[in-house]
């Protein structure tokens, strides 16, 4: 009879190794694509001004919106499904002459990019233009249904909630957890840096950012501005923007490395926050690592250095420097992306004991702390991730001695237990891996069109460089070829045609797909699309 009280009874034993979809012959390796060179700079062109310039009210968000999208209904000419808003496109003057420096500056900036992407999709995407027969390569996540949470993690839900784990707890997330997280989390820096008072769970990437710029912001005394790196995630940007003046900083892709050469430039004594992703959503470039460094020792003492590490992964397994274990650092990490689990909103944050001590405080008092059954799953998902990252082939009698004695395991149970982690963990990057691989060789060598092979992350990026605008990028390959790509706007590119496409779909979503856009690359522009003048 199954042992309900033990953790893993109910496991089955690991299933045998499902082979690969084959890819396609001419696939390359990702790191071999790296080769690409050059610089991307991701500032305001020209076009976007132009925005600002004929807005009848600059400051104001949504009639930046109406505008620019007003010009997107003029350039789809009889495609347009919105004419009054491409007649005012073409009755909108000349009134001003903008800088870049005052759109980077804007409040009305970040609110315009945050205002596309809820109109990407709730009125486009998923609202008027949805279809069943397109096909989403826009997501920016896994397709859980193919490669979700291993198999020893649901269990740990189970388990919990047989147990019926689901009361009170610290705020912080319960002990056990937050030690296995400490332990994961040095072991990527390559030492002992972290212990649980380092640690607090929260409910997810985004959630968690939006919660330290109120932590770290709300009643601050400096008036210099807080700092945001772009490309970023709209969402994340406008959480700081409601709370402090932020100023928006390129920092530009150089030869395959994201570099923070900009935000040392910007980077105040009194500057009050910095915001950046280590991999870069949505070119999966890393941080140059001795920039980061400099950016981190060369902060004022009362300056906080978010670091949104979600991206970081699906590349080369590596240690990161020790300085991200400064007093002055607050890192990111969710479920969401490495794992496949976006809609469960966990994760956790990592600083020095007193910055975590204090945000207790503000948890205990804005949310109380993530839904409690999850902590079991959290502390098993994060002692196997360290093992895998250590290299370890199998749990054995010091891995038990790591768990509490009260989950009833054996050493048979973990073994098996981490046998089936590591089985399907193991399968679900090289699957990814090859999916990622397959894009860049199709895309690459397309008419007009620059591929950005990715180091980290589930995305790439294309530049159509025919095309001005991203957005209406998205348009001509929705309305043509019923395939959707992420508009590079909506993660701050602010010039250019660059968009963003997730590969982590079904092989047979993801094939159809780039024979689409294969086609609509090789195909002459639609009559009335804007012409590039890049």
């Amino acid at each position: 009879m199954t042992d309900l009280s033990a953790l893993f009874s109910a496991l089955p034993p690991p299933s045998r190794r499902r082979p690969p979809t084959p890819a396609a012959a001419d696939a390359t390796s990702t790191h071999q694509a790296l080769a690409r060179a050059g610089v991307q700079e991701f500032g305001p062109d020209e076009y976007l001004i132009e925005v600002f310039e004929r807005a009848p009210d600059p400051t104001d968000a949504m009639q930046l919106r109406d505008l620019y999208l007003g010009r997107i209904e003029q350039a789809l000419g009889a495609r347009s499904s919105r004419p009054e808003l491409a007649e005012a496109w073409r009755a909108a003057r000349h009134r001003r002459t903008v800088t870049p420096e005052q759109v980077l500056a804007s409040r009305a900036t970040v609110r315009f990019v945050k205002e596309m992407f809820n109109f990407y999709f709730r009125d486009d995407l998923y609202g008027s233009l949805r279809r069943s027969d397109h096909l989403i390569l826009s997501s920016g996540a896994v397709d859980e249904e193919e490669w979700g949470l291993p198999a020893a993690v649901k269990e740990c839900v189970t388990y919990a909630l047989s147990r019926d784990w689901y009361g009170y707890s610290d705020s912080r997330g319960r002990e056990p957890a937050r030690e296995a997280i400490a332990a994961y989390e040095s072991a990527r820096l390559g030492g002992a840096f972290y212990d649980l008072r380092n640690v607090a769970l929260t409910m997810g990437g985004t959630f968690a950012i939006s919660g330290l710029t109120d932590f770290v912001l709300t009643g601050r005394r400096s008036t210099a501005p807080a700092l945001c790196a772009i490309p970023n995630y709209p969402p994340l940007i406008e959480s700081m923007s409601r709370r402090s003046a932020t100023r928006l900083v390129p920092t530009p892709l150089v030869n395959g490395v994201t570099s923070l050469a900009p935000l040392l430039e910007q980077l105040r004594p009194d500057t009050p926050l910095v915001l950046l992703q280590t991999a870069t959503n949505p070119t999966g470039a890393l941080v140059d690592e001795a920039e980061l460094e400099a950016l981190i020792k060369g902060a004022g003492p009362d300056t906080v250095i978010v670091l949104d590490e979600c991206h970081e992964w699906l590349g080369p397994s590596q240690r990161w420097s020790p300085a991200r274990a400064a007093a002055n650092v607050v890192r990111v990490s969710s479920l969401s992306k490495n794992w496949s689990a976006p809609g469960l909103k966990l994760g956790w944050i990592l600083a020095g004991s007193t910055f975590i001590d204090a945000f207790y405080e503000y948890a205990s008092s804005s949310y109380g702390g993530p839904p409690s059954f999850f902590y079991t799953a959290v502390e098993v998902l994060a002692r196997m991730e360290r093992w895998r990252f250590e290299s370890k082939a199998e749990a054995g009698p010091s891995e038990l001695a790591e768990f509490e004695t009260g989950y009833g395991l054996t050493a048979d149970t973990l073994r098996a237990a981490y046998a089936g982690y590591l089985e399907e963990r193991d399968r679900r990057e090289q699957e990814l891996l090859r999916n990622r691989d397959t894009a860049v060789s199709r895309l690459r060598g397309l008419p007009d069109t620059e591929v950005t092979a990715p180091r980290y992350s589930i995305n790439l990026v294309a530049d159509f460089e025919d095309y001005s605008d991203s957005y209406l990028a998205f348009r001509d390959l929705l309305d043509l070829h019923d395939v959707s790509v992420f508009p590079g706007l909506l993660t701050f590119c602010l010039s250019g045609g660059l968009v963003r496409l997730t590969t982590a779909r079904r092989w047979t979503e993801l094939t159809p797909a780039l024979s689409r856009i294969e086609r609509f690359r090789r195909t002459p522009r639609p009559v009335g699309s804007l012409p590039a003048e890049r």
